[in-house]
């Protein structure tokens, strides 16, 4: 390709809104450009890196004998119906009516298509295990697009959808599957990434994997131990909590006046907030009046993701004028309206003597303890690890790191299968709902993803096996004849050798050449010059290491070959 007639414009400024290194470089580099929020354009380099990894995609996903197809971008109204997320889903999915004034909306997943297709095919036990996959570009109208590629509206995913007889049979594909997104990762070149246990919210299933790019702008918390492999996504992660010593003390009703908060309660009374119980007030989504009130320690903070298990309903903040029984500031445990849902957190279950609120105006109880008065009590896990924490498994530090989701995979059930009523005909003669697994990877943030972990302050670092072009060759002046020659011949040579290169044709100063290379990251620049054929040799310089070498002319093909070979080789083995 040659540099003069690619639509990519590269600039020193980025977007306004750009914040996160990723976004920064590739608008930058010209590989991406904003059309509104969450919704880009791709120009040639980027759109050539997305059929790499997709090409990647499929190898692996065909090695585990998926089957490629291609499921609508627009559904009825009525398909999503029958697996019941059509009313459940909110505004994030897009609905419209058709010009017949049908119900219409625009695929933010495929579940129901892929049980529609397969339930129209498969009929058979004998044709179990089964999976299909799609990459497609979908829509989500996601409130907090951000980050450029990371967090989208319209993003390009591969999803696939297995169907097996037994449980059994999906936990061994599942694994399979977790392998092969394992080799997916490294190849297309991210490095610090791990599997973690995950919330398989409103997907369903029981057991699902997320695969999270380690990186501080990542917008998930994912707590890791410091001793041994145990890792998991906040919304699931569990600690050993030990409870804080104390006297017990009496029960007492205490003036508090304006004091609300945790801390200016706890400074009035002079006591720990590990000692004191939070209220933590949500109303139930879609309902005019019902509330929910988690109780935790004080020192602690509410998962949502946990409470929604615990109740099987959706929540939201609450915003007060619900419920008037509810005094913001003072809500306590003890002798709460009865009418309200509350949840208890296992933090509050041995601590001997809480502050709590007393539920009404200026006043908390001091001395309270849940075994004497409050014995019927039961708790739940619903709170945040917290950074220092005990290790479930060993006992060891937790720790908390942010991270970018790149991939997941769900062990679905029968969950899509069963309403919509799938069946096969089973070797005893039975009907049976097949079992289901789902599996995605966002291209669109894959790219992202590379683009944040693999860069410096010039610009990318593109791995050999996704980089748009192998070799970067820029030629200082072209107006000298051999340089032209030489560095034409070169480019000629190398494309027909099969080497996907790039040629700056540009008669521009070598500063200009060598910072718009930098910044485009391909993996090797290859600089011709008057002064380096003065000695028949061509410069080699590799992005990642900015190693360079001098070469021969007559040796440059081979030695390029010789380099993309062998870093094609390692992030490929």
């Amino acid at each position: 390709m040659l540099l003069s007639k690619l639509v990519c414009e590269r600039t020193k400024e980025a977007p306004q809104d750009a914040k996160i290194k990723s976004h920064i470089l590739l608008s930058r580099a010209g590989f991406i450009k904003q059309v509104a929020g969450g919704i880009f354009s791709m120009t040639m380099p980027c759109q050539k890196m997305s059929g790499k990894i997709q090409a990647i995609i499929r190898q692996e996903m065909d090695a585990l004998d998926g089957q490629e197809v291609l499921f609508p971008v627009v559904m009825p109204r009525e398909l999503w119906e029958s697996s019941d997320r059509y009313n459940t889903i909110g505004s994030e999915m897009v609905r419209f009516k058709d010009r017949c004034g049908r119900d219409m909306l625009l695929g933010m997943t495929h579940e129901e298509a892929a049980v529609h297709l397969a339930n129209h095919i498969v009929s058979s036990y004998a044709q179990l295990p089964m999976m299909i996959y799609q990459i497609q570009t979908k829509f989500r109208d996601e409130a907090r697009s951000r980050g450029g590629l990371i967090r989208v509206r319209e993003f390009t995913m591969k999803d696939a959808y297995s169907f097996h007889e037994t449980k059994e049979d999906l936990e061994e594909y599942y694994y399979k599957m977790f392998d092969a997104y394992y080799r997916i990762f490294k190849r297309i070149g991210l490095k610090r990434f791990i599997d973690i246990k995950s919330d398989s919210g409103m997907m369903g299933g029981s057991v699902a994997h997320e695969f999270m790019l380690l990186t501080e702008v990542g917008e998930d918390s994912i707590v890791l131990c410091n001793h041994c492999d145990y890792r998991a996504n906040m919304e699931v992660a569990e600690c050993e909590l030990s409870a804080p010593e104390c006297e017990s003390g009496q029960l007492q009703l205490v003036y508090t006046g304006e004091d609300k908060t945790i801390e200016q309660v706890c400074g009035r009374l002079n006591s720990k907030p590990e000692l004191s119980c939070k209220a933590v007030v949500f109303a139930v989504k879609g309902s005019s009046d019902e509330v929910v009130i988690a109780f935790v320690r004080g020192d602690l903070e509410v998962n949502e993701a946990k409470l929604k298990k615990v109740i099987r309903k959706d929540v939201v903040a609450y915003e007060g004028g619900v419920n008037q029984t509810v005094v913001c500031g003072n809500i306590g445990p003890y002798q709460l309206d009865s009418k309200i849902t509350v949840v208890y957190d296992k933090s509050l279950e041995n601590v001997n003597s809480l502050i709590i609120g007393a539920n009404k105006p200026e006043y908390h109880y001091v001395g309270f303890n849940f075994k004497r008065d409050m014995p019927d009590a039961n708790f739940y896990d619903i709170a945040k690890v917290k950074a220092g924490a005990k290790c479930p498994v060993c006992g060891g530090e937790l720790r908390i790191e942010n991270g970018i989701e790149i991939g997941n995979i769900f062990q679905l059930g029968t969950k899509y299968t069963k309403s919509m009523d799938m069946t096969v005909h089973g070797a005893n003669g039975e009907n049976f709902n097949p079992i289901m697994g789902c599996y995605g990877i966002g291209v669109g943030r894959a790219i992202a993803s590379v683009a944040q972990e693999s860069s410096d302050e010039k610009g990318l670092i593109l791995p050999m096996t996704i980089a748009p072009w192998h070799v970067h060759i820029c030629p200082l002046r072209l107006d000298d004849e051999t340089v032209s020659s030489k560095a034409y011949e070169l480019y000629d040579l190398l494309k027909n050798s099969g080497t996907d290169v790039l040629f700056d044709d540009r008669n521009v100063a070598a500063g200009v050449k060598f910072n718009d290379a930098d910044l485009m990251g391909m993996p090797i620049r290859v600089v011709i010059s008057p002064k380096s054929l003065a000695t028949d040799e061509v410069e080699i310089t590799i992005r990642s290491t900015r190693e360079s070498n001098k070469i021969a002319y007559r040796d440059a093909v081979e030695t390029i070959k010789s380099i993309v070979k062998s870093e094609l080789d390692r992030l490929n083995a």
